[in-house]
């Protein structure tokens, strides 16, 4: 079991799978919770990442920093996504490493695996084919952070652990209109178009790709609770084993919002991956399942946002950009 009572770092504490963790280590009891934003620690510095584990001497490390994005963010910053992602992994490892960390768990993401991967995706399928062209740099940063991982582990025996979460949602997400994931960008868009009285509303793509989805605070859940289950860097699918085509996840999305106009399909756009069904048989097999009802969770989303966007947490401005793209 994690010791909740040692020092834990939750890198990437801001984001939305960073401050889930936060959360759910907190409902645990966890008594010291370290985090720093970016004024505090660059972590693609590498000698202020050593000087601040030096400092605390952490016994539990989990890295939920990473630069994410969805298709457009993908193609428009190739070289952020892979040189930022690899800094700041080589830099936590290797930190870890120096310290004596009991436990380093790095997050990562299904989307690393072959664009035309044998679905359900199991774990053993990673590098057995070509990469999505949309995600590959922040594919190929994340791949490498795994075989760091398990190659740390096999020469110098850093304890380690690499959950792959499928598509999440959920209270801190990125509302951005150019960089957002599916969910967000369609009940922002939506949102916005009712408001806006829009007869019409665009989907991006041919509706027809399959995407499973998981609410953030089941996948943090999952990922302390594999905290210990795994040594050498082993990746692990956390995914809820559900599926929809993109068409199905606009349409419930357009029906949570109260957007009656006609959902309009966009073939120029890119669709991504054709299908991401992962296994989670090897969590399964643990005793996890994901516990929250997904259109309830998708409910719960939706009114964060609308509370947001209440409260000048969002800027209205440009959702009226996201439409029209």
């Amino acid at each position: 079991m994690i010791e909740l009572d040692k020092k834990i770092f939750v890198a990437g504490h801001k984001g939305m799978v960073g401050s889930a963790i936060v959360r759910r280590l907190k409902k645990l009891g966890a008594s010291q919770i370290v985090t720093a934003g970016r004024a505090q620690l660059d972590l693609t510095n590498q000698q202020s990442v050593k000087l601040f584990f030096r400092e605390h001497q952490f016994k539990f490390v989990y890295n939920a920093a990473a630069k994410v994005g969805g298709i457009v963010g993908n193609a428009k910053y190739p070289a952020d996504f892979v040189l930022e992602n690899l800094a700041i992994q080589n830099n936590i490892a290797v930190a870890c490493l120096e310290t004596n960390v009991d436990r380093y768990v790095l997050l990562g993401s299904c989307c690393i695996y072959p664009r035309l991967c044998e679905q359900p995706m199991r774990e053993e399928y990673l590098l057995t084919g070509e990469l999505e062209p949309t995600n590959r740099s922040y594919a190929v940063a994340k791949i490498a952070g795994i075989v760091s991982a398990q190659a740390l582990h096999e020469q110098y025996g850093l304890k380690s652990v690499c959950p792959m979460p499928i598509n999440l949602f959920g209270q801190g997400d990125n509302w951005d209109p150019d960089n957002s994931h599916i969910i967000p960008g369609l009940m922002r868009r939506f949102h916005f178009a009712k408001i806006a009285g829009e007869k019409e509303s665009v989907v991006w793509g041919s509706g027809k790709v399959r995407r499973e989805y998981m609410h953030v605070d089941d996948c943090a859940e999952a990922i302390v609770f594999l905290t210990d289950k795994f040594d050498s860097g082993e990746m692990v699918n956390v995914a809820p084993g559900t599926e929809l085509t993109t068409r199905e996840t606009a349409e419930i999305i357009a029906d949570l919002v109260g957007y009656q106009g006609r959902l309009v399909q966009d073939t120029s756009k890119p669709d991504g991956t054709a299908r991401k069904l992962a296994d989670a048989s090897k969590i399964s097999s643990l005793g996890w399942r994901p516990k929250l009802d997904f259109r309830e969770a998708l409910q719960d989303t939706y009114e964060k946002f609308q509370w947001a966007i209440e409260n000048n947490q969002l800027d209205r401005g440009n959702a009226s950009c996201f439409q029209n793209h």
